[in-house]
């Protein structure tokens, strides 16, 4: 339900509403496994898309699919919808668009080197300190000579080059580690083993087709497809890093808005933050902090609030908490964590009620009309209109086919970048004049003693200019990864890896 009252929630002592217009102040839905954080999500999602606000959330396990179809068949929500007096309870599907990283279970998302930028790519790659500034001087070279980092190939190459030329290159940029480089060449070479190449690449995806309408004026829901790409949860968790940061870096400011543009959810969001260097955490903190002034709402989903650093769960302002467990010291810290964060309700005990929800139940406090935390109220959750769990097969081919977005992004595009640039200037430049052929007088042996010759130099041999030192060792090192290839290749298929 949503109305000018906002999204509907659930039912606490009073009605609990979202409101649209502090939606971009964040929020949280955290709580134990099975508690019902996906439905709080579903139902939170379908409000925001009968706003006519667009989403973007990522499936981790494969259940959000049934957003696509109406709801129905499960007594226990209708029984809910008039327990809450959810009078204009229906059973709805929403516009829903598939993406998928690895372009199987919806449209191909990409990204180049370039945009991925070192930061992301040294946390991607596990990158030490030192890796991380060869990294960072690698970058730097392939900007200031003009050249285009689009896939790992270019990155390989532009890495390869580096380590040919460490010492010309230490005097204006600083000393390059070939040791670094060898470790980064590995980790880039355990990512394209783990499928991440087929996220480097072009045509890049456009934010700008995220944040659509339906034919009907509700809100598109964008769905990631990320079962499989939870496999590589660094690779998850970099991937929806990279697109909020290309979102504050691509959306104007857009001031206090009725609604936001975009309600943006981060599902398994420990993932973000664990192991996460300094400049990486202060990075986020920035973005979340600036990126409501675009007009993006971000919604943490977690097991734990206290998995969310401080310096950003005090920005959420939003919370849905379902039920924790206390059975060890660290959930017991988790519950009295979660307490604290809630302005405090006089008729019960935060932290004992957290342990005693059921399933369905949460605490809730939202921004009131005013932008102050609402008290914290026990509250039944609004049973979602769409369909909880995977929409039947060919419901989503149906919707995959009727994708606007259909045959853009399907196709990569290889345009010219940096290995393509330099191997034309390379055939463009004058071939070096021919060796110089010295005439040999021949005597007859003269068997007398004779002084020792002089001591004479070699014909001396022309140096390479930077430009085509540059450009071999860029070809070579694109020549032996090509040969590496067809070597995966062609055990891959003796064994029956698939490639």
């Amino acid at each position: 339900m949503a109305s000018d009252a906002g999204i509907y929630v659930g039912l606490g002592e009073s009605p609990v509403h979202l409101l649209p217009k502090y939606a971009n102040r964040h929020g949280l839905i955290s709580g134990a496994t099975g508690t019902g954080k996906t439905v709080t999500l579903q139902t939170l999602a379908e409000g925001f898309s009968r706003l006519g606000v667009p989403v973007f959330l990522a499936d981790v396990k494969g259940d959000l699919s049934g957003m696509l179809q109406p709801g129905g068949g499960k007594p226990v929500f209708e029984e809910r919808a008039q327990q809450i007096g959810y009078t204009d309870y229906t059973h709805a599907g929403y516009p829903v668009v598939f993406w998928d990283v690895f372009g199987r279970q919806g449209h191909p998302v990409r990204a180049t080197i370039s945009e991925m930028g070192p930061l992301l790519l040294a946390r991607l790659l596990e990158l030490n300190d030192v890796q991380e500034g060869v990294l960072n001087v690698a970058f730097k070279v392939a900007d200031d000579h003009g050249l285009l980092l689009i896939d790992l190939k270019d990155l390989r190459a532009m890495l390869t080059f580096l380590a040919e030329n460490s010492e010309s290159i230490a005097v204006e940029y600083g000393n390059v580690s070939t040791a670094s480089i060898a470790a980064i060449q590995r980790a880039l070479l355990v990512l394209e083993q783990q499928g991440a190449e087929q996220f480097f690449g072009e045509p890049a995806l456009r934010l700008a087709d995220l944040i659509q309408q339906g034919p009907d004026g509700r809100g598109q829901i964008n769905i990631l497809a990320a079962s499989e790409l939870m496999m590589n949860p660094r690779l998850y968790a970099t991937f929806l890093l990279w697109m909020l940061s290309e979102l504050f870096e691509e959306l104007p400011e857009a001031g206090d808005l009725p609604a936001p543009k975009l309600a943006f959810f981060f599902d398994e969001a420990h993932l973000l933050f664990n192991d996460a260097p300094k400049a990486l955490l202060n990075q986020i903190e920035q973005v979340v902090r600036l990126i409501r002034s675009k007009g993006v709402g971000i919604y943490f989903v977690t097991q734990n609030p206290i998995d969310i650093p401080d310096t950003v769960l005090g920005q959420l302002g939003n919370r849905v908490q379902h039920a924790l467990r206390a059975f060890t010291p660290r959930d017991q810290k988790a519950v009295k964590v979660a307490a604290e964060t809630f302005r405090a309700n006089p008729k019960f005990d935060t932290a004992q009620v957290i342990t005693e929800l059921g399933i369905g139940e949460a605490l809730c406090s939202v921004l009131d009309a005013k932008g102050s935390p609402t008290v914290v109220e026990r509250t039944l959750i609004a049973p979602p209109q769409s369909r909880v769990g995977p929409a039947d097969a060919d419901a989503i081919d149906r919707a995959r086919n009727q994708s606007p977005f259909r045959g853009a992004y399907d196709q990569p595009i290889d345009r010219e970048s940096a290995f393509e640039k330099l191997k034309a200037r390379v055939e463009e430049a004058p071939a070096p004049p021919p060796p110089v052929q010295q005439e040999w007088n021949v005597q007859p042996p003269d068997f007398r003693e004779a002084p020792a010759p002089k001591a004479s130099r070699a014909p001396s041999r022309r140096s390479d200019s930077p430009l085509e030192s540059m450009t071999k060792s860029l070809l070579r090192g694109a020549a032996s990864q090509l040969g590496r290839s067809l070597v995966r290749g062609l055990l891959g298929g003796l064994s029956g890896r698939r490639r």
